[in-house]
């Protein structure tokens, strides 16, 4: 491909970026965001926004343990910044567009083949929601959560669930470390399996992770709900945000919180926290992951030859010998 077609190409990219960014920005009442930010008391907003960094940093990790695994040597500091940038819109905008799209842009820009960002992204998937399937499914079989009469869903149905959510996650982790197998093609993409240490680190990042995220709502929630149901109300909105695949859940958590919350606080103040914790956690770190992106661009467009370093497209096989 010709350098202009690659300029072509970049500038593209950008105008979608800058497009999506638009078409988000004119769902939001951001005169009603302001508001109820400026009611809460600041050590109230600091306390949430320090959870919701500490979940980002938690997160934007995961792509580390991809890079121990595969063996590629892109800089520490870059990998976190890429999976920081993909996360942010990701939360925004759909897995598509940052879980799968920015990885692949931003980690082909400096030099991974496409097998690794393959094993990076899949690895990182499944560090996210091995933890959901343990927290949501230890909540679901104790019948923490109390549905709504009107649901489909009843407590047993519910329980049952999340029993069989503790086994696929037993069962994963059990393949991790007994399973002689290691790779399984589906529909034509290789799966392979991360050795038991790795998976343990997953687990143990990912259930950190969205036990953060129940503190960042916790804490806007305030009292009356307590962190249990908070926590119970966000893993089934985030399994109901991807049934409904509706980007960064709009409508869909704020309807759960009220059928779930509703008869615990009034209404206006549910939708203001609600409305709090989605400025905290989904478009202040957007704002900055803009930022972090286009200084990538600038240093990837700086250093092309980059790319084309042995080190970085290093073998997958060769992260066998990081001890994870």
């Amino acid at each position: 491909m010709t350098a202009g077609w690659r300029r072509l190409l970049v500038l593209l990219f950008f105008v979608v970026v800058v497009l999506l960014l638009a078409t988000q920005a004119r769902r939001i009442d951001w005169s009603e965001v302001l508001r109820v930010l400026a009611a809460y008391p600041h050590s109230t907003l600091l306390a949430g926004a320090a959870l919701a960094a500490a979940s980002h940093a938690v997160y934007s990790s995961y792509d580390l343990l991809g890079r121990a695994w595969t063996g590629h040597r892109l800089p520490a500091w870059r990998v976190v910044a890429i999976t920081f940038v993909s996360y942010a819109f990701n939360l925004n905008f759909g897995a598509l567009v940052g879980g799968v799209a920015f990885r692949v842009r931003l980690y082909s820009r400096v030099g991974l083949d496409a097998p690794t960002i393959t094993k990076v992204l899949g690895l990182s998937l499944a560090t996210n929601w091995l933890g959901y399937l343990v927290l949501a499914g230890a909540l679901f079989a104790a019948r923490v959560m109390t549905l709504p009469a009107g649901w489909r869903v009843g407590a047993v149905a519910l329980q049952a669930l999340g029993i069989v959510l503790l086994v696929a996650a037993a069962g994963y982790l059990a393949l991790c470390a007994w399973s002689r197998r290691r790779e399984w093609v589906l529909r034509g993409h290789t799966v392979t399996l991360p050795p038991a240490r790795l998976a343990l680190l997953q687990l143990l990042l990912s259930c950190i992770n969205w036990l953060l995220i129940a503190g960042v709502l916790d804490t806007m929630l305030g009292p009356r709900v307590g962190y249990p149901l908070a926590l119970g109300a966000l893993l089934i909105a985030a399994l109901a945000g991807v049934v409904a695949h509706v980007p960064a859940g709009l409508g869909v958590l704020e309807a759960v919180f009220i059928a779930l919350l509703g008869t615990r606080m009034p209404q206006g103040e549910l939708l203001a926290a609600v409305l709090g914790y989605r400025a905290i956690y989904y478009l202040l770190p957007l704002l900055l992951a803009c930022a972090v992106f286009a200084v990538l661009e600038v240093k990837s467009s700086r250093h092309p030859g980059e790319s084309r370093d042995p080190l970085v497209q290093r073998a997958p096989e060769a992260g066998r010998d990081t001890g994870l």
